[in-house]
């Protein structure tokens, strides 16, 4: 078993307020605090944050809290600086589940699975990474170039310079990160300086839903109201209301 560590700042620009932001009732942050909870290979659950309302919220659905200092809670903060912070603030935990709240439904057994993933694995790792199978790899991807045409992000692909039209299947698999759950180390945050290091273990999941922007949000919302979801049942069993309206 090992903790989880839920990141949650208060300074969102893309949607203000955006994980306590109500999906289908619940703030986005209780969705993950949920999955963490249901899970038994989750020990204790802790939400960082420089926000009272996020820290407030999350004490609501059983958490601890952990205060984030303002200057570690910027658009330009990085996963490094909350993990380096919940490390200092609790080194008694050798490892710990970083679970963004970005990323709100999963399930308590996928969950765990990753968790026993990197127990049992006997090489030398920095970390693990959790990540979907991209429909379109970096090959696809076109930017302007100087002259303000387009152009691919490579010199070529096995030396064909016009390669951004081949067919997917032509190229490499591509997976995307996507928070699903991450798992760092402390020793290679303290000794090493970086979050997940070079030698990461990958861990493949379903596609999710990630939100970072209102068209995300919208998405989200309405897959919940069309098809539902564990997480959010889980949710409803556990807390008939809406901790506010409650």
């Amino acid at each position: 078993m090992i903790p989880a560590l839920i990141p949650a700042r208060g300074g969102s620009k893309g949607i203000p307020g955006k994980n306590i932001a109500l999906v289908q009732g619940y703030p986005l942050l209780s969705y993950s605090i949920v999955a963490c909870q249901e899970c038994p290979e989750i020990s204790e659950i802790y939400v960082s944050s420089d926000c009272p309302e996020i820290l407030t919220t999350a004490l609501l659905y059983g958490c601890n809290t952990i205060h984030r200092p303002s200057d570690l809670a910027q658009d330009r903060s990085t996963d490094y600086d909350v993990l380096k912070h919940f490390f200092a603030v609790h080194p008694r935990h050798d490892m710990v589940a970083y679970m963004r709240p970005t990323t709100p439904l999963r399930t308590p057994l996928t969950i765990a699975r990753a968790i026993e993933k990197i127990e049992k694995w006997d090489e030398d790792i920095t970390g693990l990474r959790s990540m979907h199978e991209a429909a379109e790899g970096p090959y696809k991807m076109m930017k302007m170039g100087k002259d303000g045409l387009c152009e691919g992000f490579f010199p070529d692909f096995q030396g064909e310079r016009d390669y951004t039209n081949l067919p997917r299947q032509t190229f490499p698999t591509s997976y995307l990160p996507n928070g699903y759950i991450d798992i760092a180390l402390r020793y290679i945050v303290e000794e090493l300086g970086t979050d997940f290091g070079l030698r990461a273990l990958p861990f493949v999941t379903d596609p999710v839903i990630e939100i970072d922007t209102h068209h995300q949000m919208m998405m989200l919302q309405c897959y919940l109201k069309l098809y539902g979801d564990r997480t959010l049942d889980i949710l409803r069993a556990k807390y008939s209301l809406p901790v506010e309206e409650s």
